[in-house]
Formats: C-alpha cells, sequence, structure tokens
C-alpha cells in the first residue's frame, strides 16, 4: 500500500501545463512544486522553520552522502530523517545515482551495482539497488529514488544506451526492496536520444512505480538540447502519476517543462547562487555585491520583495557580502528560496484560472 497518492486537479487550457496536489504521510503538497535541495539533511544556511515561513511542504536529501555521514542506522535510530532534522514536511530522497556520473572519478560500476571510495575517508561503499532502496526506508522518507545510472553529458549514443539498460536491469531490483508501503519513483534514462527516451518511457512506465522521473537532462547540456528532451518524454510518462524532472531549476526551464506536463522540481540553483551573491528577481538575476548598490537605500527590485528580509536593504546585503559575514549568504538564500516559492504559487494559480500567457510575460526577464 503507497504512502502517497496523486490527483490532478486543473488543466490548462493552451499547454499541457497541470496542477495536482501530492499527498503525503507529512502533509499535502501542491503541484507543480519546487524542492529546495538539503544534501546532507539541511538547506544550507537555514533551518527547516525557514523553509516552512516561506511555504514549503517537500524537501530533498541524498542517500549517497547521509549513509555516509551519518550513517543511515543513527537516523534510524533518531527515528528516521523527519525527526532526525526536525522537519514537519515531506522529504524525497535521491538514491545517490547522481553519484554514479558525478564521482565516476571514484567508484567503480557493473551490473550488480556501484563501489565508491567514499569523498570523506577513501572507505569503500557499495550500492545496490536493493541497499539504495533500503537506505532510503530506514530514513523513512516519503519518497524513494530507485538507482539508476546517470550518463554525463557529452557521451555516446552507446554510452546513453548502455546506462539505460543497466537502469532498465536494475528496475525490478528496486521495486522488490521496498518496505511495506515505502513509494518508489522510477526514472526514465536515454540522454538526448529521443527512440531511447521512448524506448525507457514505456519500460519504466509500465513498472509498478508511484511516480515516474526524468533524469539525466541536467548533467551539462545546453538548452537547445535540454528542452526537446523534456519536451519529448514528458507526455510519455503516465497521467495519473507525478511526474519528477530531476535537477532542473532555473526559472524559464520551469516554466517550460511545467507546460510540458511536468510536476515536481528540484535544484541546487538558487541555494548555490545566493551563495555566490546571485539573487532572482522579475527583472532577471543581479549581481547582490556589484558597486551600484552601495548606497540603495531599498531592494533591489521592488517587485521582488519578501517578508523574509524585506527589512534590509540592498546596501546593508552588498555590505555584508563584501564584508564575509554568513547573514548574507543567509539573506540571499531566503530571498531566492522566497522567489522560487512565488514562482511555483504563480504557476499554480495560472493553471487553475487559465492565464498561462499573462504568467510568461511577468516572468519573462527571470
Amino acid at each position: 500500500m503507497s504512502r502517497i497518492a496523486f490527483e490532478v486537479t486543473d488543466r490548462c487550457p493552451v499547454t499541457r501545463a497541470r496542477r495536482g496536489v501530492l499527498r503525503t504521510a507529512h502533509g499535502e503538497v501542491e503541484t507543480p512544486c519546487f524542492m529546495p535541495v538539503g544534501t546532507q539533511g539541511t538547506v544550507k544556511t537555514l533551518g527547516s522553520e525557514d523553509l516552512e515561513a516561506l511555504g514549503y511542504g517537500l524537501v530533498l536529501a541524498n542517500t549517497y552522502h547521509l549513509a555516509l555521514r551519518p550513517g543511515a542506522e543513527l537516523i534510524e535510530r533518531h527515528g528516521g530523517l523527519h525527526r532526525f532534522m526536525s522537519w514537519k514536511g515531506a522529504i524525497l530522497t535521491d538514491s545517490g545515482g547522481y553519484q554514479v556520473m558525478s564521482l565516476s572519478h571514484r567508484r567503480h560500476i557493473d551490473d550488480n551495482g556501484v563501489r565508491f571510495q567514499s569523498h570523506i575517508d577513501g572507505s569503500l561503499f557499495e550500492l545496490t539497488p536493493e541497499r539504495a532502496v533500503g537506505i532510503q526506508g530506514q530514513f523513512g522518507v516519503d519518497v524513494s529514488m530507485m538507482l539508476d545510472e546517470c550518463p554525463p553529458y557529452p557521451c555516446t549514443r552507446d554510452e546513453a544506451a548502455e546506462a539505460m539498460r543497466r537502469t532498465h536491469l536494475w528496475a525490478p531490483r528496486n521495486l522488490a526492496a521496498r518496505r511495506e508501503g515505502q513509494s518508489v519513483f522510477g526514472i526514465v534514462q536515454g540522454g538526448v536520444h529521443e527512440d531511447l527516451r521512448r524506448e525507457s518511457a514505456e519500460f519504466i512506465s509500465a513498472l509498478d512505480f508511484d511516480g515516474v522521473a526524468i533524469g539525466g537532462v541536467s548533467v551539462g547540456e545546453p538548452t537547445e538540447m535540454q528542452r526537446p528532451a523534456v519536451e519529448f518524454t514528458a507526455p510519455l510518462l503516465p497521467e495519473s502519476k507525478p511526474r519528477y524532472l530531476m535537477g532542473v531549476g532555473h526559472p524559464q526551464d520551469i516554466l517550460h517543462a511545467v507546460a510540458c506536463g511536468v510536476d515536481m522540481f528540484d535544484c541546487v540553483l538558487p541555494t548555490r547562487m545566493a551563495r555566490h551573491h546571485t539573487l532572482y528577481t522579475l527583472g532577471g538575476r543581479v549581481n547582490a555585491q556589484a558597486a551600484q548598490w552601495a548606497g540603495h537605500d531599498g531592494p533591489y527590485d521592488p517587485d521582488s520583495v519578501f517578508p523574509c528580509n524585506e527589512r534590509y536593504s540592498a546596501a546593508y546585503v552588498r555590505h555584508l557580502f563584501k564584508a564575509g559575514e554568513f547573514l548574507a549568504l543567509r539573506l540571499a538564500t531566503l530571498h531566492n528560496l522566497a522567489f522560487y516559492s512565488r514562482l511555483m504559487a504563480e504557476i499554480r494559480e495560472a493553471v487553475r484560472q487559465g492565464t498561462w500567457g499573462s504568467l510568461l510575460d511577468r516572468y519573462r526577464e527571470a
């Protein structure tokens, strides 16, 4: 019996965009939704109370990193990841498939699984489909992701096909390892090749996953290759299940993918850019420490002011960045995640009201 349920409540009359609700053991999440990335059980510079205040109900954490430190057994002893990080909402965990690609210099992969050399102490760490799902079961998260092989960009067609083959080989093993009530999403691979994407979508969609993700489309490829892959793949996924686009987070890319029928997103972009003094506004990205803000006693953008930090002037935030104060990172992160929270809320409302064109006009510079 799955611990999640998904319902589409509204459809856009001019695109494939849809609005829905994802019901989990830790509350309902309205979709389309964006998940802040808390790789190691924390969204950098913020606490769980900050995310709750910003309106987020679902965050992402990472199986590989948390299994290495502090360890799945310790988290389980503390009552699961929700209690460990004092988070009241839902949690989705990435299985470690992305690390298969990003830590390629530290791993050996075969049809059984992946063996990593820990980036922390050099010790060996093995991740099989069974262990990846088992660890996520120990965490007690609301959505577990299957272990897949994520091919890098660029790669040859044969390399993309081989990664897809192994992902398909592992898919039933992921499902067989589920605990009672554990929800697991499948992942479609295939690189930028339409025939491989179609084959993978058909294979993964036919299995008993609780949702389906599009993987391998935020691994360095240019936008002109990423978007066609999303546009082609999303409609092939089951109508009745949530569709998740992994790792994509630029506002324009989110708008494009929602229009293709995608429901869920995650990306480090808003938090990472914040730590590099970049703010998202309706007028585009802003360099928070540029000289033009040195004496500006007001917001960076009057149309992108949020309660979480509206009391602080651009001049003050610039000063904090220039002085190396940690508060600058926190305020910028709050700002960017508030911007993304508003973006997703306005996307949902545009789908409900059928005002997609007006929404695109509002975010055309973002």
